[in-house]
């Protein structure tokens, strides 16, 4: 009697226990409880990684809730787990290096990724070797490809995205001084290509919008920079403070974080602010609009190519106009005289091909961006 009864109470706990493990189907990594999943993201472990996600995220420098890159990138393919009830995860880096972000990687595999997006060029080297060591997972590498000591290559399962940014910068320039704006600034995070092509067709926007209202020239001016991170600190604040009240009436912050301390400025000043990557309206009544990149949708569509079995593997895409890649959230900007008449003017033009923008090829320096009534002061 005394075994039967001990067996009935072995049997329970089994139960029990195996009841614990069970996760709902399409749970996302909301689910997680608070405080693992802190710990996880700051030693670059994932939290449940055992109980399976199937798509999965891995931060580049900043938080899954940048107002930015990451988010933006996180949004579609949380926004696709959802339609699909399917299991979703972002793992953050414990730090800015190779192994941090190869070991984010393996944790995802580990936990049953089978697609795993990546936004930045962080993952450029992580990506290189992880393709081939993983030739079943599939990989959405955002404004990189998959690179080491200079040689590319793309495997068939890796999926290379980029954006004509400078189609972007170029409408926000256009506009910003349509809207009146002389003094200019431009304050990039790190010098990569995707900031400078930001940034060069920034400057060859507003040349644009001057010539076509009759400027003259030297009448518009470009503040530039690159404050060399990502960062929302007191030093890049202080910096766009002094901008400011040296005279510039609008920033184009195209830095992650950086935003943030430009924003913090402008409010000070009573100054505008350009956002970038995603619509920044909501972080401040100081973005008048933003240069975006149509981040959710395309990694929403890239990983439905997956699911369809039409994945662009072992290529790299530029989405740009002619994709509606890129964008300026018109219903969202406060814009008094630049309208959507004249943006679905300059977003045909770009589709068709009569307006032709210089990327970031086009010149070692943006002094060197040809102009002719924008002048450019570049601070180092």
């Amino acid at each position: 009697m005394k075994k039967r009864i001990l067996s009935l109470v072995l049997a329970a706990a089994m139960v029990t226990g195996l009841g614990g493990c069970v996760q709902k189907p399409g749970a996302d990594s909301k689910a997680d409880s608070g405080s693992a999943q802190a710990a996880a993201e700051s030693s670059g472990e994932a939290a449940g990684s055992q109980e399976g996600y199937e798509l999965a995220l891995i931060t580049d420098v900043g938080t899954i809730d940048d107002k930015s890159f990451n988010q933006g990138s996180w949004e579609g393919l949380e926004r696709y787990a959802k339609d699909n009830n399917l299991t979703s995860k972002y793992y953050k880096p414990n730090e800015k290096s190779d192994e941090a972000c190869i070991n984010s990687i393996n944790l995802a595999v580990k936990g049953g990724a089978k697609v795993i997006v990546t936004p930045g060029f962080l993952f450029e080297v992580p990506i290189y070797e992880s393709q081939s060591k993983y030739p079943d997972v599939h990989f959405i590498i955002i404004d990189a490809a998959p690179t080491s000591g200079g040689e590319v290559k793309i495997d068939s399962n890796v999926m290379s995205i980029f954006y004509a940014e400078e189609q972007a910068g170029y409408l926000a320039g256009y506009a910003a001084v349509t809207e009146g704006y002389t003094q200019l600034g431009f304050m990039g995070g790190i010098a990569v290509p995707a900031v400078i092509r930001y940034g060069y067709g920034f400057i060859q926007g507003a040349d644009a919008a001057a010539m076509d209202m009759g400027l003259e020239p030297g009448t518009v001016s470009v503040k530039y920079t690159y404050v060399g991170n990502f960062d929302a600190s007191p030093e890049n604040n202080a910096k766009a403070a002094a901008w400011y009240n040296e005279g510039t009436e609008c920033i184009f912050a195209c830095g992650g974080g950086v935003g943030n301390s430009v924003m913090k400025a402008a409010e000070a000043a009573d100054k505008a602010v350009i956002g970038v990557d995603v619509d920044q309206s909501s972080e401040s009544e100081t973005v008048i609009t933003s240069a975006m990149k149509n981040l959710g949708d395309s990694v929403y569509d890239a990983i439905d190519g997956y699911y369809k079995g039409s994945f662009e593997g072992g290529k790299s895409v530029t989405l740009d106009a002619k994709e509606n890649g890129i964008m300026l959230p018109m219903e969202t900007s406060k814009f008094k005289v630049f309208n959507q008449e004249k943006y679905d003017e300059l977003y045909s033009a770009m589709k068709e091909g009569t307006i032709e923008i210089a990327n970031d090829t086009v010149a070692a320096e943006a002094t060197g961006v040809p102009t002719e009534v924008v002048k450019v002061d570049l601070i180092k």
